[in-house]
């Protein structure tokens, strides 16, 4: 008897609500293992691949790319017991079965697939007993090894006329294209798409329509199409063997209204994927999610709730340059990028422990000052995500060379879009580097439930007296934007001014370490 057990959207940490189905790593039909990765999903902090809790089979996926879900929603349903005895109202002797098990139709074309498709019911599929509960354990983020393989199966469809596909009978996706060939075949086992991993690429030629199956097309034009309202079915396809391409939509919808073809900026900018083309085709609205809008509700309720104030220290930086160039050069830090930030970030770390009453926060609730005695230092970090802000655990108890690898890691983490939500949690300080955009210096908004936050502004050769004349030195800007409530204007320009000191005569380090 098959049992089928729906997996809910867990809580990915700190309590966040809801999350985005991001990228199925799994099909209808796939096998799977307990803590095999299904799933990737993003949360209003970062993108996180959800385990399965369970082995088996999986007989549906109840929730499509690119919906936002809340905790607790089924997004998912296995047959744990796939190789048990048939259910009742099994298919009789001589109907396709694999190990006593109804063979699962082959995934359709994921990318189009509107709720309520094929992909997400089975309609032969016998709804869960009563009394199962799903089960919501997150069983850990272990990947397992080598790609989840899909189960052998054929699909069984009526004989049609040559050279097209039975409407009644979804036929396999082409792996490098997502196109769907002109005739039912057998689905070649198909290797997970997570990241990092094999995936399949043997590829046949798409064969050219024939008017009577559905149209050929990429995921993205696909997208498209649906966003200004074309019927591909009725676009003329150019693409090698009969595929639609986005300038056939274009060219399409030309001809039909007149649109302007240079009106929509095209599907290669990934800032307008999720969102949807106007009519006229001369805006793409975006819905806020995710991390934009976590990021937009926290600045907002940092502005408008710590009153800000920004200090500004222009500094001589040459002497930190050349402790750089000395550093890239030593054996001891030949595995990690050593780069200004780096100095940087160890002269906040001493000016901290020489003023601790501005590693602190403002708790509104309990109407209490709470003090920090660690420095969980963040670094504001741009990824194609939007802004975020990790933190290294515990700075303060790490030598140069562990701040180095602190921040290396911490970067690589961030730019491929890993970043957990515990990476960004309970940060006591931050740093933002506005210098590696070219940008001499700004007024940084405090990250919540911070005392303060520090513009790193870009270096550069300019003119400056030094030793009583005027020579070419290295020279940035440093601002620093504090919680006037916490941080009075002295506390806050006696830090700067440490900073700005050890940035100027990197040897001051010693004489405060």
């Amino acid at each position: 008897m098959p049992t089928y057990q729906q997996f809910p959207l867990p809580d990915a940490g700190e309590g966040l609500t809801e999350a985005e189905i991001v990228a199925w790593h799994v099909a209808v039909g796939d096998r799977v293992e307990v803590n095999q990765t299904i799933v990737e999903i993003e949360t209003a902090k970062s993108l996180v691949d959800l385990p399965c809790p369970w082995t088996g089979v999986v007989t549906r996926l109840l929730v499509t790319e690119g919906t936002t879900v809340e905790v607790g929603t089924p997004i998912i349903e296995v047959d744990t017991d796939p190789d048990g005895a048939p259910a009742p109202g099994a298919p009789a002797d001589g109907a396709e079965t694999q190990g006593g098990v109804r063979a699962h139709q082959p995934h359709p074309d994921r990318s189009s697939a509107e709720p309520g498709g094929a992909d997400e019911v089975e309609a032969s599929r016998p709804e869960p007993e009563a009394g199962e509960k799903p089960g919501a354990v997150l069983v850990g983020y272990g990947v397992a090894d080598g790609a989840s393989a899909r189960r052998p199966r054929t699909t069984a469809a009526p004989a049609g006329p040559a050279g097209t596909t039975p409407t009644n009978a979804p036929a396999p996706v082409t792996p490098a294209t997502g196109a769907r060939p002109g005739a039912a075949t057998p689905a070649a086992p198909r290797a997970s798409a997570a990241p990092g991993r094999p995936t399949a690429t043997t590829t046949a030629p798409a064969p050219a329509r024939t008017g009577t199956g559905r149209a050929l097309a990429k995921p993205p034009v696909r997208k498209l199409a649906r966003d200004m309202g074309v019927d591909l079915d009725a676009v003329a396809a150019t693409g090698p063997g009969g595929i639609v391409t986005r300038e056939d939509v274009l060219a399409h919808s030309v001809r039909a209204d007149g649109r302007d073809l240079a009106t929509y900026p095209g599907d290669d900018r990934p800032w307008l994927a999720s969102g949807t083309v106007t009519p006229d085709g001369r805006q793409t609205r975006v819905p806020v999610k995710s991390v934009r809008k976590r990021t937009a509700e926290a600045m907002v309720a940092s502005a408008f709730t710590a009153p800000h104030v920004t200090v500004f220290h222009t500094v001589d930086v040459t002497r930190t340059m050349k402790l750089v160039e000395r550093l890239r050069g030593d054996r001891e830090f030949a595995d990690v990028r050593v780069t200004p930030l780096l100095i940087a970030a160890k002269a906040l770390l001493l000016a901290v422990d020489r003023h601790p009453e501005i590693n602190a926060s403002w708790d509104e609730a309990a109407q209490e000052i709470v003090f920090k005695h660690y420095v969980n230092l963040g670094i504001a970090a741009a990824t194609p995500r939007g802004l975020v802000v990790p933190n290294i655990k515990d700075a303060h108890r790490l030598d140069l060379l562990g701040l180095a690898r602190g921040l290396g890691e911490l970067t690589a983490t961030a730019r491929a879009g890993r970043t957990s939500p515990t990476d960004m949690s309970d940060g006591t300080i931050t740093i933002t580097n506005v210098g590696v955009f070219g940008i001499d210096t700004g007024t940084p908004i405090l990250n919540p439930g911070e005392a303060a936050i520090l513009a790193f502004g870009a270096i550069r050769q300019q003119p400056w007296v030094h030793k009583g004349k005027v020579k070419p030195r290295h020279v940035t800007q440093l601002a620093l934007s504090f919680d006037h409530r916490l941080v009075d204007g002295e506390l806050g320009s006696r830090v700067l001014a440490d900073v700005a000191a050890v940035l100027a005569d990197p040897a001051q380090a010693l004489v405060w370490g």
